[in-house]
């Protein structure tokens, strides 16, 4: 019979090959278990990408009459695909030029170059696309990086 353990651990992925050692997200990549400098947990992550989403529905709003959502006028596919467009836009330009959003910064994050540098271009626009493919986004490893940070070689890191 399948109990939770058995469920759990497929969940967490391969054990350690120390079993017992105390392992925390990003210590394979030689980063801090807590405080800056540390991997940004699930929470912040998620209150940024927010952030950053409503930023671009108000862009959206504001430059092409976009409906906001729980309106009276629902929005089409293709003003859907706007505000898309814009995150992807904010997105590829804040983290190739600074490292972080507005969300990121609001929230004390930052994205980085798994070598500790700031990201890249390249990087930023890789990242950008496969977040908006939203997929990436969800597919995580033992260090908590989605697909979408690890084929860049990025890493999202607090700051503060």
């Amino acid at each position: 019979m399948v109990d939770r353990e058995d469920v759990g651990s497929w969940l967490e992925g391969p054990r350690s090959r120390t079993a017992g050692a105390h392992e925390w997200p990003g210590q394979r990549l030689g980063l801090p278990e807590h405080g800056p400098g540390s991997i940004a947990r699930f929470g912040r992550r998620l209150c940024g990408i927010v952030i950053d989403w409503v930023i671009a529905l108000v862009i959206a709003r504001g430059l092409f009459q976009v409906p906001l959502p729980f309106s009276e006028r629902t929005a089409t596919g293709g003003q859907n695909f706007i505000v898309l467009a814009i995150f992807a836009l904010m997105n590829l330009l804040l983290v190739g030029t600074l490292g972080t959003t507005m969300g990121h910064r609001f929230m004390g994050l930052q994205v980085r170059n798994v070598t500790g540098g700031r990201a890249t271009f390249v990087q930023a626009l890789v990242r950008t696309i496969l977040l908006c493919l939203a997929i990436p986004a969800v597919i995580w490893d033992r260090d908590s990086r989605g697909l979408h940070d690890k084929v860049p070689n990025t890493v999202i890191v607090r700051t503060r």
